[in-house]
């Protein structure tokens, strides 16, 4: 089995080359005069888009308000939930959920690793 600092190494060898593909890709992209067109036309109508649900919006500003009220108990809960589970995960105790419908789900913790300060 590999050790945490070679596969750390190898994701990072991976992430530079799959970038220079990328840009390699956009290069192209870039240089190809019915690309630019199309690109050209998507973007007016991209602003006609905006346009019309601007529009709609402001005819319903009541239920935006809510809809913004929902998510922000939405995240708060989120967050409650993670620290509920891992507090649970630390315990021993087994940690899943049941919904409605009688099906239940298991946790999913991740993994990141940030650049030391």
């Amino acid at each position: 089995m590999s050790n945490l600092q070679e596969v750390f190494l190898r994701i990072r060898k991976n992430k530079v080359e799959q970038k220079k593909l990328k840009e390699a890709y956009r290069d192209a992209l870039a240089n190809s005069p019915s690309y630019k067109e199309v690109n050209d036309e998507l973007n007016d109508l991209k602003v006609k888009k905006k346009q019309i649900e601007s529009d709609v919006k402001g005819q319903f500003t009541s239920e935006f308000t809510k809809l913004e009220d929902i998510k922000i108990d939405i995240d708060s809960d989120m967050e409650m939930i993670s620290d509920l589970a891992l507090t649970q995960l630390m315990k021993g105790e087994t940690v899943k959920v049941v919904d409605e419908y009688e099906v239940e789900y298991d946790p999913l913790f991740t993994v990141k690793f940030k650049k030391a300060q």
